[in-house]
């Protein structure tokens, strides 16, 4: 599986990232169909990683490379409010991280890094060796390389390159299957010609179709989703897909010396949705959101196109995969009405008074929420209120009003099959280490350190993982 290379000396680590590649399905269903995978993992250590809570693609794949939690980050997902005020949101581009991450630090030891495609490294910053920016890179006219030089290149091997799947949630599955293709065959030869034409010491390319095929199909492939159908034409589309991905790290494989180190990850894995909780209209429902003029029932209307009153509102919520609610609280909103020493009551309050909620026919669904104090380490910029897992991901998120009560089956941003996953999934392969077993309790923040020892370069003091193994 692997040939020599001569000529460098020291260790290599490869890294194939596959986001929310699911450990079920490549450790226990598919794994006879997934030879590499599973050859990799009979001769090197094994297992589920518990991923960053929450559990999405940013902060996930930053925590997993600068080894903080999401809050240490300062960053809860893409979207994230600037400040205090209601309106005033960011996206957490690169220019969000400020810890240093795996690639800066080897870069600092003198090794030559190559980047594809791994979550926010766009706007592009200067690394030692190449580059090439991830999914939140608005067009391939941006400057999504380094150098600069190397788009170029890119774009001669592939000059449609793809930085992702723009419009993943479709009823358009024939053409999104094309599309997921089509994306990942592009990146694959990228990603040969740089391992036919760079030095490189560290390697870590992270592909976004696994993460679109799986929010595009997943009930086509789980008969256990509520809206599966036996017999389906796209039924092994999932399937299909690892299948193919598993052949093309063999080839890569076939480019890296024999004695690289080989890690598969993912940020986090995937479950079937069973639907979504209207957060807002919730809220607005229960009397703690109160809105000027609301909408008529039938006609969704996401929450940016409400006027709230804020004198009249106790909390508000997002949108996403998980809940984020957030509370009006005097002297820290510009019309909070929340006081201060009443601020835990009300967390509290609404704590119990969700996780009471139940599906539509009366069934707990086993929501959890988490203080953002209780569960990270440090507490930056402006963090959710609470952060909730409504029926523990099996249900998601929905800020938008117009559903007539808290319950939807249907997505407000377009056809979404799954949720995430509190676990993703690793492999990591040694040769020279000659161990061969399941590892349990592994955690993404455990990725950074583990890489840095086996590369040979010290682990800063302030890292939060420990090391794999």
């Amino acid at each position: 599986m692997f040939k020599r290379l001569t000529g460098k000396k020291g260790r290599k680590v490869f890294i194939i990232g596959l986001d929310c590649a699911a450990p079920e399905l490549v450790f226990d269903q598919w794994r006879d169909d997934l030879p590499t995978f599973a050859r990799l993992a009979d001769n090197g250590l094994w297992g589920e990683l518990e991923s960053s809570l929450p559990c999405i693609t940013v902060p996930a794949w930053s925590s997993m490379t600068a080894s903080k939690d999401p809050g240490t980050l300062g960053f809860y997902g893409f979207r994230n409010r600037a400040d205090y005020t209601y309106d005033n949101m960011t996206i957490a581009t690169s220019s969000a991280v400020k810890d240093k991450r795996l690639w800066e630090l080897l870069g600092e030891a003198g090794k030559e890094v190559i980047l594809i495609g791994v979550p926010q490294t766009y706007p592009v910053k200067p690394v030692n060796g190449h580059l090439i920016s991830s999914f939140l890179t608005p067009s391939i006219d941006s400057n999504f390389t380094f150098p600069a030089s190397l788009k170029e290149e890119v774009l001669k091997i592939a000059p449609d390159y793809d930085l992702d799947v723009r419009q993943f949630r479709t009823d358009d599955k024939e053409w999104l299957l094309e599309q997921i293709q089509a994306m990942t065959e592009k990146r694959v030869k990228v990603i040969h010609h740089l391992l036919d034409t760079k030095d490189w010491d560290f390697f870590m390319w992270v592909e976004m179709g696994v993460d679109r095929i799986h929010h595009g199909f997943w009930s086509y492939m789980d008969p256990t989703h509520p809206k599966h159908v036996p017999g389906n034409k796209f039924q092994n589309a999932i399937k299909d897909y690892y299948v193919y991905l598993d052949a093309e790290v063999a080839k890569m494989l076939d480019k890296v010396p024999d004695d690289t180190i080989v890690l598969v990850c993912s940020d986090h894995g995937a479950k079937k949705m069973d639907g979504g909780i209207c957060i807002n209209e919730w809220l607005w429902r229960e009397g703690y959101l109160t809105l000027l003029d609301p909408p008529p029932e039938g006609t969704l209307t996401p929450f940016e196109k409400v006027e709230v009153d804020w004198s009249q509102t106790k909390a508000w919520g997002s949108g996403g995969y998980y809940g984020r609610l957030f509370l009006n609280v005097e002297g820290r909103e510009p019309e909070g009405v929340i006081k201060r020493d009443g601020y835990e009551a009300m967390r509290d309050e609404i704590i119990e008074r969700l996780t009471a909620l139940t599906d539509p026919d009366g069934k707990d669904i086993g929501t959890t929420i988490y203080k953002p104090q209780e569960i990270y380490k440090h507490v930056r910029n402006v963090a959710p209120d609470l952060i909730i897992y409504f029926g523990n991901l099996y249900w998601r998120s929905v800020g938008s009003f117009g559903h007539g009560g808290p319950y939807t089956f249907e997505n407000d941003t377009g056809p979404d099959d799954c949720n995430h996953a509190e676990n993703g999934m690793f492999i990591l392969y040694d040769p020279k280490s000659g161990q061969s077993r399941e590892v349990k309790g592994a955690q993404l923040m455990d990725v950074a350190p583990t890489v840095l020892t086996l590369m040979g370069v010290d682990v800063p003091p302030d890292m939060q993982g420990k090391i794999i193994g």
